[in-house]
């Protein structure tokens, strides 16, 4: 144990003094990721809300046809322009969001009764053009509706008959729940910012000075292989633990300033939420530490190390990427996944979904047996003598 202990301190002093290592656990992987989120959110909303309040809008080809319809829009907030000459090419090019044609038949068919039909030029898979396109959609229905309840109270039909059907919604939904559609990726923020945390430490400890050619004068000592390997973990877990402490309490002061009540959300990040988030994630910390070591050992120099290190960061994206395209239905043996156990624990602690003690149980028991299997392979090749072997 006093040889772990001492293992320990020289790689946290030396990596204290490597301001690389510095800035990727107090800077990189805590701090980067709540900045730009709130920077995101806010801006979309910021964005989004002032197109709400602003006129909408629209280049309407052909609006003497409906003069009618063309005067409800401007009540409703509808400013009518000028149609471009090609509708179609506009929309493609993006010169304008949407355009609503009215034909010359217009007139006519809604003076017989007919269905009069409006054509509304617009392209998809265009974001910007989403909102407007819903927002004139949602006016042109809501002017067919208050038209033909008027054609029917004129032959003194009650509207009420054409609706046989009323749907009466009930959104059992609350703020926090509605709160994990837009925080969805906020577990995945605290795996990522555990994984580079460590990510430098590990290949330091291990590739790092094999390339320094410091390695084999240090397994040299009168010292076990498996303390110092304890050393190592410890000190890669402990700037693993503090990049997800800085990284929870970053998220929490984020929080504040993310326009949560404008979308009818409540985004909770309190003590409760971060003693039971490091309770699950503590496992991890130690799984991911291992694996990252464990890696670093079969490099011989600090690039190599860095290669193989950045595939392994794809690894904890692997459960994030399947409950997005695959939303699952939270099942008990999702716990017993290592990283998906922690994905699931977390988003139910934000979203304020009730959680067992059996379910926290095993999540924890689960990612630590992953875990002791991890450090105990990572021991066996620290037990090798290929180990020193420099490049």
């Amino acid at each position: 144990m006093k040889a772990a202990l001492t293992v320990f301190w020289k790689e946290v002093r030396e990596n204290l003094r490597d301001r690389r290592t510095v800035i990727n656990t107090l800077l990189t992987g805590p701090l980067m990721a709540p900045l730009m989120f709130v920077l995101i959110i806010n801006a979309a909303v910021t964005r989004e809300f002032d197109k709400a309040d602003k006129a909408l809008p629209v280049p309407v080809a052909g609006a003497a046809n409906a003069p009618n319809l063309i005067a409800a829009l401007r009540r409703a907030g509808v400013e009518i322009r000028d149609a471009p000459a090609d509708p179609e090419r506009a929309v493609r090019e993006q010169e304008v969001d949407l355009v609503l044609r009215i034909p010359a038949g217009y007139a006519a068919a809604w003076n017989a009764g007919d269905p009069a039909q409006v054509e509304l030029v617009y392209d998809q898979s265009q974001r910007d053009a989403q909102g407007p396109v819903a927002r004139l959609r949602g006016l042109l229905d809501a002017y067919a509706a208050q038209n033909g309840a008027m054609r029917l109270v004129a032959r003194g039909i009650a509207p009420a008959l054409t609706r046989p059907l009323v749907v009466a919604e009930r959104d059992q939904s609350t703020a926090q729940a509605r709160s994990g559609t837009l925080f969805g990726m906020l577990p995945y923020f605290f795996i990522l910012g555990v994984f580079i945390g460590g990510m430098a430490l590990a290949i330091d400890t291990t590739a790092g000075e094999r390339e320094r050619q410091s390695l084999e004068p240090l397994l040299a000592n009168p010292v076990s292989r498996g303390g110092l390997l304890a050393g190592k973990l410890g000190a890669t877990s402990a700037f693993a633990l503090t990049t997800l402490l800085l990284g929870i309490t970053a998220f929490s002061i984020a929080g504040r300033f993310l326009p949560t009540h404008k979308l009818g959300m409540s985004l909770e990040l309190g003590l409760h939420f971060a003693a039971l988030t490091l309770l699950v994630m503590l496992p991890l910390v130690v799984l991911l530490a291992s694996l990252q070591t464990l890696a670093a050992a079969f490099a011989k120099s600090f690039r190599e190390a860095q290669t193989y290190l950045s595939l392994l960061m794809f690894v904890p994206a692997i459960p994030t990427l399947l409950l997005s395209l695959y939303p699952l239905k939270t099942q008990d043996w999702m716990y017993a996944v290592p990283l998906m156990g922690q994905q699931v624990t977390i988003m139910r602690l934000l979203r304020g979904d009730p959680i067992a003690p059996y379910q926290f149980g095993l999540c924890f028991a689960a990612t630590a047996l992953a875990a002791l299997l991890a450090c105990l392979v990572t021991a066996w090749v620290y037990r090798s003598e290929r180990l020193a072997i420099s490049a």
